[in-house]
């Protein structure tokens, strides 16, 4: 037990997505997201899927593989100071069910996005490079690996 926490577990950020309604309130978010931008008039409905899609997928990329470290103070001794909240998730074990809803939710939304731009090349291209960009750090190839040095410290 770790005295003056009102939790049990040394990082909570390892079972955040394990929590109670954490999936129902991503879809929801993501709904609202969409619901916003469909609300701005000057927007046809390709653009509004492909900006749901990108923006999506930025949020993400920063959130789960750019912030790194813990929001509150942890007794690991800085052991997770220099990991992504991705590399977190269920102690870095793969193929749990949080990580699988994590790497197929944005592929679902792809999907959507291209069916409702109809294929449009431009907006293909624009969705499939975004899809890309959260989808190649989630691969187990990948974990704890900084391309370039970038996000190294």
């Amino acid at each position: 037990m770790n005295v003056g926490v009102a939790h049990s577990e040394v990082n909570p950020n390892t079972r955040v997505m394990n929590s109670r309604g954490i999936w129902l309130a991503y879809v929801i978010s993501v709904g609202v997201l969409h619901v916003v931008l469909l609300s701005i008039p000057f927007f046809s409905i390709p653009v509004v899927w492909t900006l749901t899609n990108v923006i999506h997928n930025l949020v993400m990329y920063v959130l789960l593989h750019t912030v790194k470290g813990t929001p509150f103070e942890t007794p690991d001794q800085g052991k997770d100071r220099l990991l992504t909240h991705w590399e977190q998730i269920d102690y870095g074990t793969q193929c749990t069910s949080s990580r699988k809803f994590l790497s197929v939710s944005p592929v679902v939304l792809y999907l959507l996005t291209s069916f409702y731009t109809k294929y449009d090349p431009a907006h293909f291209v624009v969705n499939t490079a975004s899809l890309l960009s959260v989808l190649l750090p989630k691969l187990p190839q990948f974990h704890g690996v900084r391309v370039f040095g970038i996000n190294k410290y």
